[in-house]
């Protein structure tokens, strides 16, 4: 999911933490209490009760996991140094990867380690780590190759995917023990990870990253597969233009997925190869049936120009059906469109970064012909590859 601007105001009640922050709150003899967090004060939580009354309460007083939701408030409320870091060129002219491959040194530093306050933090070349459980630094390597090389694959596309806000120089990560501390700290049940667009931080259970309790410490399992986390770096540094109206669902997404349902082995994502896994990943249950958006092959998506412009909740509404078709929809115009060389694509992304939404940008994306041609070209290229496009109004 992702959530940027006004926009999210939408959907951030589901995926991000709520503007008030009101949770059910657990003290140390397991009383519960319904209030808000306003602010962090010292030693104490300032807590809006529901009749209104401002209350500073001990942070030692609650529980373990309301102390952790705590930490990872205060983090959030770090400030973005101006200035900091400069934006990646635009690199549209550049050549579509066949294969990345991560094999630097991901330069892990241990930057505190504070049992007391379960603050553990770590950083790799791009990215920091903020755990509420020691970690040893070969644990953190092992998953920070997937972060870095996930970097790398997003700032290679040519498409000019530079944007991303670095916070004391690293994008922000904030990794949970446990699925229930992550629950609480406003992660979506169910879910391997979330992207908080409003504070530019991506959330993950350490079980979403293989990590697991061996003895008194912890191991990484380096075969666990995840989708999820891949898909929310994307949004993680996706500029804030590629999600004006006309674009944020269908463009937004599908990127995530291409990047995310492309074969990835420690540190080597295999671009070249990644056709086939897309389409039996949104048509099936992926090639081993290890998930998949499973929308058939027979695929009716309504007027294309209306499932474009649909707004980002109703987008998201139909996950299944709609993330399937983003990726089929945007793996087009990267590989199948006319010249095979996504030229139409990147004059809609620069129309974006001009500031161009809706019809204004779709019509760069046209480029001259009407809706029902484009249709009848989409249907075409997806006959030949087993997978039958309608599209009716």
């Amino acid at each position: 999911m992702i959530f940027r601007a006004i926009i999210f105001l939408l959907v951030t009640a589901t995926f991000a933490f709520s503007q008030q922050l009101e949770r059910v709150w657990t003290d140390e003899k397991g009383r519960n209490m319904k209030a808000s967090l306003i602010k962090v004060e010292g030693e104490s939580a300032v807590l809006l009760m529901p009749d209104g009354r401002k209350i500073p309460y001990p942070i030692v007083k609650l529980s373990k996991t309301d102390q952790a939701f705590i930490e990872k408030f205060k983090l959030e409320k770090v400030e973005v140094k101006s200035g900091e870091g400069e934006k990646p060129a635009d690199n549209f002219d550049a050549p579509w990867p066949e294969k990345i491959s991560y094999d630097g040194d991901p330069e892990i530093e241990t930057i505190e380690e504070d049992a007391d306050q379960k603050s553990f933090i770590y950083e790799s070349a791009n990215y920091r780590y903020n755990c509420d459980v020691r970690l040893s630094k070969s644990v953190v390597k092992g998953f920070a190759v997937m972060f870095e090389a996930t970097h790398q694959f997003v700032r290679e596309l040519p498409l000019a995917v530079n944007g991303g806000v670095k916070k004391n120089g690293k994008y922000q990560i904030i990794l949970m023990e446990t699925e229930q501390s992550y629950n609480a700290a406003g992660g979506p049940p169910g879910s391997a990870g979330v992207f908080m667009g409003g504070k530019d931080i991506v959330m993950v259970p350490l079980t979403s990253l293989g990590v697991r309790p061996l003895g008194s410490g912890y191991m990484l399992d380096r075969d666990k597969s995840n989708k999820t986390l891949p898909h929310e770096l994307v949004h993680q540094l996706t500029p804030n233009k590629y999600y004006a109206h006309g674009s944020m669902g269908w463009l937004t997404e599908g990127l995530a997925e291409y990047v995310a349902v492309t074969p990835y082995s420690y540190g080597n994502f295999n671009v070249k190869t990644n056709f086939k896994p897309i389409v039996e990943y949104v048509t099936a249950y992926g090639k081993k049936g290890d998930g998949g958006r499973a929308i058939g092959t027979k695929i009716n998506l309504g007027s294309l120009r209306s499932w474009m412009l649909q707004p980002y909740a109703s987008f998201t509404a139909s996950s299944q059906i709609n993330y399937g078709c983003g990726l089929l929809i945007t793996n087009y115009f990267f590989h199948m469109d006319r010249n095979e060389d996504a030229a139409r694509i990147k004059k809609f992304l620069k129309a974006l970064n001009e500031g161009k939404e809706g019809d204004e940008a779709l019509a760069v994306l046209l480029d001259g012909q009407t809706w029902e041609q484009l249709e009848a070209e989409i249907a075409k290229a997806y006959s030949r590859k087993g997978v039958d496009f309608t599209f009716s109004k």
